[in-house]
């Protein structure tokens, strides 16, 4: 099977977009699912801030873009497609250099015809500015898109190191007060030691959770939980705001950072616990 099975495993599931999607992956190889959507993601309530970078975009006046998210570059052209010029903004976009921090954009790229310049050696914004480190920037307007809760100064700024001239938009927003209730009974459900695995794909989902602990008066129940409780890591940044939180990373893919290879890193996981067990 290449990997342990989930039968009888418990596992919280706190991703958003691709919910469903994810918690199937898991329930195929046995495991029972406890779903638990942490952050909702919304178009913004005025989107003019977005429509004037594609303003910018389509004018011509940036040479680079970066992007951070896949679903920063879709809610751009649900704003492109609601004034009527997709067509004018993939032209546009074409005719850039395009740099992306992950997998997740350049899926995002593909969707609408497109493919990377550059990807980043790691899915970080230190992986981005390292990609950035052997581009000539001198005189090169940047388009950058930013993710909610994050103005990314430090990106920014070695857009300027390199000569650059960074333009950002954040073209989306996240609605953090959805299913509070869902998610305080995920921390108590931890705490007692009800979940052998919270997988996290993102890393606002661990500030959601430790955001509605001390909201919510859990405070010791989200310590409680992060020590009775396997933690699974999509990638780095997402194990960097686990630990900024107190918690230890029990398992995360060692390269490719999506759901499928954390899925089969939590089975290799479990197989070797059964291969010590046995032994």
């Amino acid at each position: 099977m290449g990997g342990g099975d989930l039968s009888g495993r418990r596992i919280l599931v706190p991703e958003s977009r691709d919910l469903d999607l994810f918690a199937g992956m898991m329930e195929q190889h046995g495991a029972e699912t406890i779903r638990c959507p942490m952050v909702k993601i919304l178009d913004l309530d005025d989107p003019a801030p977005a429509r004037d970078w594609l303003d910018q975009l389509t004018a011509g006046a940036f040479n680079d873009v970066i992007l951070l998210t896949g679903e920063g570059l879709r809610r751009l052209m649900t704003v492109a497609r609601a004034d009527g010029r997709e067509t004018e903004v993939i032209a546009a976009l074409g005719r850039t250099r395009i740099f992306v921090r992950g997998p997740k954009p350049v899926k995002a790229l593909r969707e609408i015809g497109l493919g990377p310049y550059r990807i980043a050696p790691a899915p970080t914004t230190d992986g981005v500015i390292q990609a950035l480190a052997e581009e000539d920037l001198s005189g090169r307007t940047v388009g950058v898109q930013l993710y909610p809760g994050n103005p990314n100064e430090l990106l920014l700024d070695a857009v300027r190191a390199r000569g650059g001239a960074p333009v950002a938009v954040t073209p989306y927003r996240y609605a953090s007060d959805s299913e509070t209730v869902a998610v305080e009974a995920a921390i108590r459900a931890m705490a007692a030691g009800r979940i052998d695995f919270v997988a996290f794909t993102a890393s606002p989902q661990v500030r959601r959770l430790h955001e509605v602990a001390e909201a919510c008066g859990l405070a010791d129940e989200f310590r409680a939980g992060f020590r009775n409780t396997r933690i699974a890591a999509v990638g780095p940044v997402v194990a960097e705001a686990v630990v900024a939180l107190g918690g230890t990373v029990a398992v995360s893919p060692e390269s490719t950072f999506h759901m499928k290879p954390l899925v089969n890193a939590i089975r290799d996981l479990l197989a070797r616990d059964s291969s010590a067990q046995r032994g």
